[in-house]
């Protein structure tokens, strides 16, 4: 029996040691902390399979100044961390051209477009389908020239990759949502994501399945990881363990420990915060406020706000400007009560200059990447874990009609 130790036990991790675990590997997965207590707890809790096209960075003038003065509360930066930054972005910036970014759609959008399939696979043996709500989620629009805009762009992705979608006017907005306490011009209900209550206890359903069928879960310094003659050692707190594989999948942690074996990941660090508030007046699915970048979910802890991208190296301290902005504005739509923390959660996305996930072998036998799924780490991981697989069994036919993404760059 082939033996594989995973790093990493946040979404794309677990979906990781589940498909390799599918396929006849005797598993480990290793982490720090328990499974789904870093970046895979605090994310809006979508399945976004309407994310047919990632986010690119902006090419207009007009736009790049907007985001440069900081007028909106989508991206925050701050000048002190730009020397860090600066070479992702500008290759991010590069791989954003259109002839690229439509290359790079064309992969990006067949994962997209079956990540809920991939997921049900696994929802319904762990039993998290009390997790689960198939009602999509909503952008809403504060000015009918937005509202326009977007619902051109719906109509786009409808009819390129049949993503449904339904417009609501500020009167059926209103009706369907009746805690709402502003009048807004409307909205565009994308139908066909998922959204989870709880996505941190998702991920621990999917660990508590991947056990059940015999895979273990171990504490440990990933950061430990070490060639050997026979394969790959890791240090856990049970002593060493040992396997023929080794697949990185530590999300915004994976550039660190491949620096060690001479990789030099251009990752683009994009943080998000979130806040969870009590009260029982919220929106009945969840909501995107548009104008203020502010996303309020439903969430079995309470209304979950979330915000825009804080680019951020890891390590560097949170900031509130955010955050702060994002409760404000969602104080206007919804009688939100006193917060549930005492701080606001931030965890760090792992984004890749030309916005696809690193997903297959490396220079070093043994060793496989799985990181860099940016804002879709929850909504990929699955899909693409189920592609490692593939690759890791050595079928490069890809009964998945699945794109074989690149798993080195020029970085390698």
């Amino acid at each position: 029996m082939t033996t594989s130790i995973v790093l990493g036990a946040g979404m794309v991790g677990i979906s990781t040691a589940l498909a390799l675990q599918e396929t006849g590997h005797q598993v480990v997965l290793i982490d720090r902390k328990a499974p789904g207590r870093e970046t895979s707890y605090g994310n809006a809790g979508i399945i976004q399979t309407e994310a047919v096209e990632p986010y690119a960075f902006p090419r207009s003038l007009a736009e790049i100044v907007r985001v440069g003065l900081k007028r909106g509360n989508d991206t925050d930066w701050r000048l002190g961390d730009m020397p860090r930054l600066a070479g992702p972005l500008w290759r991010y910036f590069t791989q954003s051209a259109p002839a690229t970014y439509a290359r790079t759609v064309a992969a990006y959008s067949k994962l997209a477009l079956r990540a809920s399939d991939d997921h049900a696979r696994f929802i319904e043996p762990a039993n998290a389908g009390d997790l689960i709500v198939r009602e999509g989620w909503r952008a809403v629009y504060r000015s009918p020239g937005k509202l326009d805009a977007a619902v051109a762009t719906a109509e786009r992705l409808k009819r390129e990759y049949g993503v449904p979608s339904d417009v609501l006017t500020s009167d059926e907005l209103a009706a369907s949502e009746p805690a709402l306490k502003s009048r807004l011009a409307g909205a565009v209900h994308w139908t066909s994501p998922w959204t989870c209550r709880d996505p941190g206890d998702l991920v621990s359903r999917y660990a508590a399945l991947f056990v059940a069928r015999g895979g273990k879960v171990a504490q440990g310094d990933a950061m430990s990881l070490q060639q050997t003659g026979a394969g790959w050692r890791v240090l856990s707190e049970g002593g060493n363990l040992t396997a023929e594989n080794a697949v990185v999948a530590l999300g915004p942690w994976s550039p660190m420990l491949l620096a060690r074996f001479g990789y030099r990941v251009p990752m683009v660090f994009k943080r998000g915060y979130h806040w969870h508030f009590g009260g029982k007046e919220g929106p009945r699915i969840s909501m995107l406020d548009i104008d203020s970048s502010a996303l309020i979910a439903p969430m079995n802890a309470g209304w979950r706000v979330l915000t825009g991208a804080h680019l951020a190296p890891l390590g560097t301290a949170p900031a509130s400007r955010q955050i702060r902005h994002a409760v404000s504005a969602a104080r206007t739509l919804f009688a939100l009560r006193d917060p549930i923390e005492a701080a606001p959660w931030s965890g760090t996305r792992p984004c890749m200059p030309d916005m696809l996930p690193v997903v297959g072998p490396s220079r070093h036998k043994g060793l496989w990447f799985h990181f860099g799924h940016g804002h879709q780490g929850f909504t990929l991981g699955p899909t693409t874990a189920l592609l490692l697989a593939e690759q890791v069994a050595g079928n490069r036919n890809n009964p998945l009609a699945l794109p074989l993404l690149p798993s080195t760059r020029d970085w390698a």
